[in-house]
């Protein structure tokens, strides 16, 4: 299979390990101050994450950016108090109005495919659009490999929990939109990079309308069999090409707002 040309600015920007100092769009632990120690963990919070990290690489995550943005970004900071004790372990969790937070192979997974090249040339992409908000862990997670970050959610109040948890980390790369997924965001387009936290029948046509030429979209989608598929999206000059991957589980892609 060819490897397509990925779109430049503002697709593409030159990665920065998280650490360095690239900008106001950095988070709490990029300019260097403590992160909050976990109440419940009886850890230190980074030690934990960097088991976590350690688990997700030797299942087979080999992009560091990767690795090193789910092991900056503080996964209990994004659940309910009485579910922070699993905050780093391979679990989804609830998070409220029949939604989860996915387990973080899977947001190691998919944020992986969603570079793509860009991982082994140590370039980030520069606008990505997230469907589906949640509590806002993916986006934090997009805002150390993105130059911006425009995420959509549908549920209100979802909309202001992750709004919420994200206020504390200052993320100026990161757009939260309340609105309807299905129509993905236009003003921002095109996008770099797609990604999708829910599934549905199809695609939608917008989100394909939406995605730059060189660029790829990640998404959960129905296969005919009844189950659930991870499906890669990359947008050529010539056109669409998919790639179907393993079975996945996650919640059903729904249009307007609520």
């Amino acid at each position: 299979m060819t490897q397509q040309r990925r779109p430049g600015f503002p697709a593409r920007m030159d990665w920065h390990p998280p650490g360095a100092a690239v900008g106001p769009g950095t988070a709490r632990a990029q300019r260097g101050a403590a992160p909050t120690p976990p109440q419940g963990l009886g850890l230190d919070s980074a030690a934990v994450r960097a088991r976590m990290v350690q688990r997700l690489a030797a299942g087979g995550i080999a992009a560091q950016p990767v690795l090193q943005a789910l092991g900056t970004v503080e996964r209990h900071c994004f659940v309910d108090t009485a579910l922070v004790n699993q905050a780093y372990e391979d679990t989804s969790l609830p998070i409220g109005l029949a939604q989860t937070i996915s387990k973080p192979s899977v947001v190691a997974r998919m944020t992986e495919l969603l570079l793509g090249a860009e991982c082994a040339r140590g370039q980030a992409l520069g606008r990505v659009l997230e469907i589906g908000t949640g509590c806002g862990y993916q986006a934090a997670v997009l805002a150390h490999l993105a130059r911006e970050v425009y995420t959509v959610e549908r549920l209100r109040a979802l909309h202001e929990k992750a709004r919420e948890h994200l206020r504390p980390l200052r993320l100026a790369n990161v757009h939260l939109i309340l609105g309807d997924g299905m129509l993905g965001y236009p003003a921002g387009a095109p996008y770099a990079g797609i990604i999708a936290a829910a599934g549905g029948d199809s695609l939608p046509q917008a989100w394909c309308e939406q995605l730059a030429v060189g660029g790829r979209l990640v998404a959960p989608m129905a296969a005919g069999d009844g189950r659930q598929v991870l499906l890669v999206v990359d947008r050529t000059i010539q056109g669409f090409r998919q790639s179907v991957l393993e079975s996945v589980n996650f919640v059903p892609l729904k249009s307007g707002i609520a």
